[in-house]
């Protein structure tokens, strides 16, 4: 058992060579195999979800729990099966994008198939269950729920990212479907209002795709994977991207103004001093080496690291503002 090695990959997607990775326990193998610092973004939203059912008086503490491991364990799911399929599809020969930023199982020969297998199996039967577990208790919906999420997981890497249709997935599931649709596991109820709330987190998270199919966007039109990226073209790409993070505060900013946030909500205009920053990145093209103050175990990630930075900051602040909007609540301000 190795708890600080957990937190490390839980903070960054650690680089392991072989010897390292045979003298792994099971939990920390997991960890890396399923690039579990990415897990933050699925549990924001679930919080986010938690948070509008505590708002309206429908929280459950039991059914927020089991709904966040459920998307955190379809997530890892996820990413198991995305480098599977590119493996078996030779996607990820000859030095690859994937196979740079981050060790890759298969494909740096960590373990074999079968090994791999096994954690893809276990990770999806437990997200299956707490599923069934919801389709039991909210019956049809959270069956179509269920359904829908097993989908976007089965076929996010093929067919959907082979056409163009990878990012507009990202965008359902961080958005609607965990939050809206994570609120009605909580609550068993749909809200509209809640369904507006959830665009600017999925857009946010559809940036951080964005940014990683920009950063990989040579390769994979070389490879025949159109992104939409590759079918945008990059500076298309890199403009699209911007105006999503600019929905983000924008749509959060009409949701005050409508009254369904409070004024504090406002909080996250303090992310647009990042966004700048991202933007002047995404203005420009990609250096062609590494800057001297750029750091190297982030390399060769560029567009999706400023992307994923920026996510992390508005994700932080939104969920910031409303746990002030639950601390009104209590103190019924």
């Amino acid at each position: 058992m190795k708890p600080a090695f957990w937190i490390k990959a839980l903070r960054i997607i650690p680089r392991i060579e072989k010897e390292e990775w045979d003298k792994l326990d099971p939990i920390s193998k997991w960890l890396v195999l399923t690039r579990s610092a990415v897990f933050v973004i699925t549990f924001i939203p679930a919080s986010i979800a938690g948070i509008f059912a505590f708002l309206n008086d429908k929280f459950n503490f039991l059914n927020w729990l089991l709904l966040t491991l459920g998307l955190i364990f379809a997530h890892a799911t996820n990413n198991m099966l995305n480098d599977f399929t590119d493996y078996i599809k030779n996607v990820d020969k000859d030095n690859y994008f994937r196979a740079q930023y981050g060790p890759h199982a298969l494909e740096h020969g960590l373990m074999d198939t079968k090994g791999f297998f096994k954690y893809v199996v276990i990770t999806g039967i437990l997200a299956l269950l707490i599923g069934i577990y919801f389709v039991y208790l909210r019956g049809l919906p959270a069956l179509i729920l269920l359904i829908l999420g097993s989908f976007f997981v089965l076929f996010y890497t093929y067919p959907l990212k082979y056409i163009g249709l990878g990012e507009p997935a990202v965008f359902i599931v961080w958005g609607p479907l965990m939050i809206w649709g994570g609120y009605y596991a909580i609550t068993g109820e749909w809200n509209r209002d809640v369904f507006i709330a959830s665009l600017p987190y999925g857009l946010g998270a559809t940036t951080v795709l964005f940014g990683k199919h920009i950063d990989k966007l040579e390769q994979d039109k070389q490879k025949g994977i159109r992104t939409l990226p590759v079918i945008l073209g990059e500076r298309n790409a890199r403009i699209t991207a911007i105006i999503l993070m600019l929905l983000q505060y924008l749509i959060t900013v009409y949701l005050v103004f409508t009254g369904f946030f409070r004024w504090t909500m406002l909080i996250v205009l303090l992310g647009l001093k990042r966004f700048w920053t991202v933007f002047k990145v995404y203005k420009d093209e990609k250096p062609k080496e590494r800057p001297s103050n750029y750091p190297q175990e982030t390399w060769p990630l560029w567009y999706v690291a400023f992307a994923f930075w920026h996510n992390r900051t508005f994700g932080a602040l939104y969920l910031l503002g409303l746990i002030f909007e639950v601390i009104f609540k209590i103190l019924k301000v």
